[in-house]
């Protein structure tokens, strides 16, 4: 790989600062959502997680192809 121009290096350094500057209030807004989730997660009574028809030490099925 070709070393980075004096352009590029400008570009990069600008960018990376950028992401430097943004990182505390992106971290906030992470922080946040994880919390408002916790808020407002629902306690649905009726909720039940997909189960597998295979029990537990079975092998899945043959694919149509006949590959495992």
């Amino acid at each position: 790989m070709p070393p980075l121009t004096p352009e590029q290096r400008r570009a990069r350094a600008r960018v990376e600062r950028l992401i430097r500057l943004m990182a505390p209030g992106l971290n906030l807004v992470l922080a946040a959502g994880e919390r408002l989730s916790r808020v407002v997660e629902s306690d649905d009574s009726e909720y039940s997680p997909v189960r597998s028809a295979l029990r537990e030490g079975d092998d899945p099925p043959p694919a149509a192809d006949g590959r495992r």
